[in-house]
Parts: C-alpha cells; sequence; structure tokens
C-alpha cells in the first residue's frame, strides 16, 4: 500500500520558503515540520527568535496534524460552552489553539504539518502558508 512521507528535502523547502516569507515580513519565527506521527522532522528558529517559540510552534503542527486541519480551525470551538473548551485540559496542553499551524499532504493523505510561532497569528500564518506552498511544489506525485 503506498503510503507517502515528508522528505527532509521537502521539510528543507518549507523551511526556505517560510524563513523567506518571515524576513520579508519582519518575523523573527520559529518553524517546526512534524511527520504524520508528530515526530520532529525538520526545524529553523531565526536569529532573534524567542526560544519559546519551539514549543509554541510544535502545538499548533501537533493540532494541525491531530486534526487534519488549520489550527485556526478550533479558535471558536474552545470557547467557554463549546465542544472543545477543555481540550487542553484532556490532551495535557500537547495542542495550541491558534492560527499558524497547517496540515501537509501528499497524494490526498495527511502526512505531516508545519507550525509557525515568532509573529502576530496573521504573520505566522502567512509564513505556514509561504511554506505549505513550497512543500507542495517540491513534491513528486505517483
Amino acid at each position: 500500500m503506498y503510503a507517502p512521507q515528508i522528505t527532509l528535502g521537502g521539510a528543507s523547502a518549507l523551511l526556505t520558503a517560510a524563513e523567506k516569507k518571515a524576513t520579508a515580513i519582519g518575523v523573527k519565527s520559529t518553524i517546526v515540520v512534524l511527520d504524520r506521527g508528530g515526530e520532529l522532522v525538520s526545524m529553523a528558529r531565526m536569529d532573534g527568535a524567542w526560544p519559546g517559540a519551539f514549543d509554541v510552534a510544535v502545538g499548533k503542527a501537533q493540532t494541525a496534524r491531530s486534526f487534519h486541519a488549520p489550527s485556526a480551525t478550533f479558535v471558536p470551538m474552545i470557547q467557554p460552552g463549546e465542544a472543545l473548551y477543555s481540550i487542553n485540559s484532556v490532551a495535557e496542553g500537547k495542542y495550541v489553539i491558534l492560527g499558524g499551524g497547517l496540515p501537509l499532504e501528499i497524494d490526498g493523505h495527511i502526512v505531516g504539518a508545519v507550525g509557525v510561532s515568532g509573529g502576530t497569528v496573521d504573520q505566522d500564518i502567512a509564513v505556514a502558508e509561504a511554506g505549505l506552498l513550497a512543500f507542495s511544489s517540491s513534491i513528486e506525485r505517483k
């Protein structure tokens, strides 16, 4: 059975494009790429980036990877009284429900995720989207 995987080349293309976008918009980002199992494939912490951004970026990527959707999708669902209000209580803080996490897909299969932290939510989303575009362009289709 065909099971696509993230390659180091694909992760590198993503990181390069994401760093370029972050530089262009004046953000010092931390960017992580996780595989389908949630393991770190590659990461970049730009010079001057806040060290704590790594954990936030990983949490955004874990959210996107686990739920197969952008991490920002869940913001309305974690408000008091909503269905996922207690998600971080039961998940031991594993998920970060802020924009900047996007699932990575190859041939219809979720193969991992990218997570970005360091700027505003809108900046993190823009950096992640730039990385996703480069990742998608780097894939050799079967």
